[in-house]
């Protein structure tokens, strides 16, 4: 299974589209506080449809709380400022793609911490950044179509 892990997200409409791709491709949500919105928000629901039921979520206070509750998480974080793209790693069963906040993306630290395991979306040079939904799709389906597409047709 796949696992998607949010820091600190701050749109509720975007956690919520999130989380939809996730139920559909049956990968695992992780939601890294502070959030800038209650996940119970209507935004959220609204995005997220009927799905939620269907979505294995988690949630943890920080970053440090996050990898004590994993600690052999096998990270891929996803950054603009990383050198390789997401396309040329080889994803594996039960891996962690990391996505920051849609305003600051991860930080230095996490970025410098993880850099061999850091990953980009090639764009254009002169555009800042996808937005964080369709950042997340164009990544889990790419370590989905690796992985075979399983348990989903």
């Amino acid at each position: 299974m796949l696992n998607i892990v949010l820091v600190e997200p701050e749109i509720p409409q975007n956690t919520g589209n999130i989380a939809r791709t996730c139920a559909v491709i049956g990968a695992s949500l992780h939601l890294i506080e502070p959030l800038g919105f209650c996940i119970d928000e209507k935004h959220v629901k609204r995005a997220g449809l009927d799905y939620w039921s269907e979505l294995s979520l988690h949630t943890y206070s920080n970053f440090a709380h996050f990898l004590e509750k994993n600690p052999n998480a096998r990270l891929w974080l996803f950054s603009t400022h990383a050198e390789k793209s997401y396309s040329d790693v080889q994803y594996n069963d039960g891996d962690f793609l990391v996505f920051g906040k849609e305003t600051a993306g991860l930080g230095a630290q996490l970025i410098s911490q993880y850099k061999d395991n850091c990953v980009r979306i090639p764009m254009r040079s002169n555009l800042r950044s996808l937005n964080l939904s369709n950042s997340v799709a164009v990544a889990a389906y790419e370590a989905m179509r690796q992985l075979g597409f399983p348990n989903i047709s």
